[in-house]
């Protein structure tokens, strides 16, 4: 008898609404997918291939809203251990970010080996109540900050580390598209030439890639990789056969549940919640049952357990296991 695995016990204990987020923070936060965004989007990592980037990225790498289950580490998995996804600092608030990693970049010939922090983050919508590379230059200042007393001490500034942070919007506007920008800290001389060397300053970069599978303009590769393995409308076994043919990915089962679940995930809502309308057989039954759907998922997020939910919520340990189970 097999027993679950970590993306299974993950399923079991999110929430309606992190349930959707947490499948879309795994699927991001997978060595071939991480690899490829970095390979399509990261200056540094363009000559190489994914197999390789894969390889570098080091150690694990940190989701936000995992649960941990005893046993699943290793290099294979997807739930592992890795930079802290939230941050912490006196007078400055708490910030807590989607997907953190850190990567190293080979040296060739006389170069050394350069070392990267990553902070991937992944949105529905383009336009919300900010904009959207202001956030990510505030997220890119924070884990440059953060670095004293872990990368550097004192004034060891040159040890400071470059971080990234690339930010995926699903379902960009038309007159976007797919589309790629980044923002960077640059040098212009105005009064004369400063010698510096690039790699002193060039310190915090802030990628936007924009998705949207129905635009005529298809973006490059990265945006039609993205576009599969997150698109709404496709379902899991149809991405598994794009993935392979075009991409070369085996789908490792994870990422295969995750595919599954997060396009079945809105229907078998909205049947837990209609199912219970019908036994009402009034309107109010069906608001109820949403309801209650959404109030179960969300006490299982917060790790209670079938026989605790079923006590809260007043109804079954047979209803909630049901409805966790659907």
């Amino acid at each position: 008898m097999k027993g679950k695995t970590a993306i299974g016990a993950a399923l079991d204990a999110a929430g309606a609404k992190a349930q959707y987020d947490g499948h879309v923070k795994r699927i991001l936060g997978s060595r071939q997918v991480l690899a490829r965004i970095l390979k399509g989007a990261v200056e540094e990592f363009r000559a190489f291939s994914p197999e390789e980037i894969a390889g570098w990225i080091e150690p694990d790498i940190r989701i936000e809203g995992t649960a941990l289950r005893p046993g699943e580490t290793g290099k294979g998995k997807l739930i592992i251990t890795g930079d802290s996804t939230e941050s912490r600092i006196p007078g400055e608030g708490t910030i807590t970010y989607d997907i953190r990693f850190r990567v190293y970049v080979p040296g060739q010939g006389r170069r050394e080996t350069v070392k990267l922090l990553m902070n991937v983050e992944a949105q529905k919508k383009f336009y919300l109540k900010y904009r959207i590379v202001t956030r990510g230059i505030f997220y890119g200042a924070r884990m440059l900050s953060e670095q004293l007393d872990r990368e550097f001490t004192d004034s060891e500034y040159g040890k400071l580390k470059k971080v990234y942070s690339i930010w995926i919007c699903m379902n960009a506007p038309l007159h976007i598209g797919n589309a790629l920008t980044e923002y960077w800290i640059g040098k212009r001389d105005i009064i004369g030439t400063m010698p510096e060397k690039k790699k002193n300053y060039d310190k915090l970069s802030v990628i936007i890639i924009c998705l949207n599978e129905k635009s005529k303009e298809k973006g490059g590769e990265l945006h039609g990789f993205l576009n599969t393995l997150l698109s709404p409308r496709m379902n899991a076994a149809r991405k598994k056969e794009v993935l392979l043919r075009d991409y070369g990915i085996e789908t490792e089962q994870e990422i295969g549940e995750e595919l599954k679940q997060m396009c079945n995930l809105s229907e078998a809502i909205e049947e837990n919640a209609m199912r219970k309308g019908v036994r009402k057989g009034v309107r109010k039954g069906v608001r109820k049952g949403i309801s209650l759907t959404k109030s179960i998922m969300r006490l299982a997020g917060e790790g209670k357990t079938e026989e605790e939910i079923s006590a809260l919520c007043g109804v079954s340990a047979k209803m909630v296991h049901e409805i966790m189970n659907a």
